[in-house]
């Protein structure tokens, strides 16, 4: 599809919609604009507008679709998928001035909030009142709430509370050509004709802009316990996940590191850990509830088959702190890595039983064609994240031959019942191995609601197809 270029009446309206002080069209200031967390790329708009009314938006997305102007929409720029990338240049709509809790209703247990919203800024005035929204990808503190509904993003309780789709209610979202409307109601249950608010979870920018979004909010639960299994293989440690479900305990977060990641987080974050010589992997497991004779009884469950599966050992924090520099060493991770190494992150997700298998597969394929790997993710959802590290690998190879190591990780992530993304969205960079999961009646299927909602092509073009 042919778009066009931004002219000076164009721009000229732009910024009489949202003000002089709100427009950005070079300097420093764009730097921030043309990248996300996704390797090296780089793309440049070339306007950035900063809206803060539903109103900006439609009138931005109107004079854009009659005018065929690629827009890209952007949420904290946190994303791993190069979805918030301008790659066709046009503008790129900044949601960052969108950043109001509007209400949160202890009646109803939900909250309305603008997609600007940091995560864990949310996480805590909900947990004030003392409720739980329980979707906490790593980047918490600086991703955007909108962005979360965007991609689908996760994180580590949704394996006992439910990924976003169960926790967002309704969506106040802008199409392209301008309208403004609600895509369902403020209800638990919805049988009402087509879930538009589910088909626009995780659709990327893709249909239009999301401007306000109604989340459901449960009790926060009154204890936890935290646990950091350790043990000798990589399998040992993925074979004991489905099993603590088996017998019959629903963890509130069950991660897996692998030793190299610990590593690298005392390297670079200098936490304080002993770490063995015989440890090759760790489980971090998190069981809450409101009764701790409840939640003990479930540690011991899990302790029983830890046991079956060879573990070295079992920490308990005992405190607050320790909690907090457990979960700290799980969190810091992906910027540990990434500080240390040439790196791309892919994001994995098979059902758990399947999880030994795939992580000996992405090892088997990495000492093929030369890489490391470090992999870390939501074991508790099967969801593995696999840090390939360029290490000994040639420039010519990391250039030339890495995509066909991916393509295999992704294969065999298929074969084993999985899909190419758990958590961070197809966008850019992913989108060349959908054909591995989808057949193109899928593919077209879905181009087809895509063209629904924007004939004209303009949202966020060259993402995920």
């Amino acid at each position: 599809m042919g778009y066009n270029k931004i002219t000076p009446e164009l721009l000229a309206a732009f910024t009489e919609i949202v003000g002089d002080k709100f427009i950005i069209t070079s300097g420093e200031e764009m730097e921030r604009y043309c990248h996300d967390e996704t390797e090296d790329l780089r793309y440049y708009p070339e306007v950035v507008a900063k809206p803060n009314t539903p109103e900006q938006v439609s009138t931005l997305l109107k004079l854009c679709n009659d005018n065929l102007i690629p827009v890209t929409p952007r949420g904290a720029g946190t994303g791993l998928s190069g979805g918030a990338l301008p790659i066709l240049g046009g503008l790129l709509i900044s949601m960052e001035r969108f950043n109001n809790i509007i209400q949160i209703d202890e009646d109803n247990l939900q909250a309305t909030v603008e997609p600007g919203v940091i995560t864990e800024v949310f996480i805590d005035a909900a947990a004030e009142k003392g409720l739980l929204y329980p979707v906490d990808p790593a980047s918490k503190g600086s991703c955007f709430i909108g962005g979360n509904v965007s991609h689908g993003s996760g994180g580590p309780r949704v394996v006992k509370y439910g990924t976003i789709r169960e926790y967002i209610l309704n969506l106040q979202v802008v199409l392209p050509n301008g309208e403004i409307l609600w895509t369902g109601a403020n209800t638990l249950k919805y049988a009402s004709g087509y879930n538009l608010t589910q088909l626009f979870i995780g659709s990327e920018g893709t249909f239009g802009i999301v401007t306000k979004i109604v989340v459901k909010l449960v009790p926060k639960p009154d204890h936890n316990v935290l646990m950091l299994a350790s043990f000798g293989t990589n399998e040992a440690a993925c074979g004991a996940v489905s099993a603590i479900f088996r017998a019959g305990v629903v963890p509130s977060a069950l991660e897996f590191m692998e030793r190299r990641g610990v590593e690298w987080v005392i390297e670079h974050d200098g936490i304080v850990f002993d770490l063995k010589d015989d440890i090759k992997a760790f489980l971090l497991i998190e069981i809450d509830g409101n009764n701790m004779d409840t939640i003990f009884d479930a540690a011991e469950k899990v302790n029983a088959v830890l046991e079956e599966f060879e573990c070295k050992d079992v920490l308990f924090a005992d405190t607050s702190a320790q909690k907090e520099e457990l979960w700290k060493m799980r969190r810091t991770m992906a910027e540990s890595v990434k500080s240390n190494s040439v790196y791309k992150e892919e994001d994995t997700v098979v059902p758990r039983a399947a999880l030994p298998k795939l992580i000996n597969g992405i090892k088997e394929v990495g000492s093929r064609y030369g890489f490391q790997s470090v992999c870390y993710g939501h074991a508790g959802d099967g969801n593995l994240h696999v840090n390939i590290i360029k290490g000994d690998m040639s420039d010519e190879d990391w250039n030339t031959k890495l995509k066909g190591g991916i393509r295999e990780i992704f294969e065999l992530t298929v074969a084993l019942g999985g899909t190419i993304s758990g958590e961070h969205g197809i966008g850019l960079v992913q989108k060349e191995f959908m054909p591995l999961k989808y057949s193109e009646v899928h593919l077209n299927l879905m181009r087809g609601i895509k063209a629904v909602f924007d004939p004209n092509g303009i949202m966020n073009p060259g993402k995920i197809f």
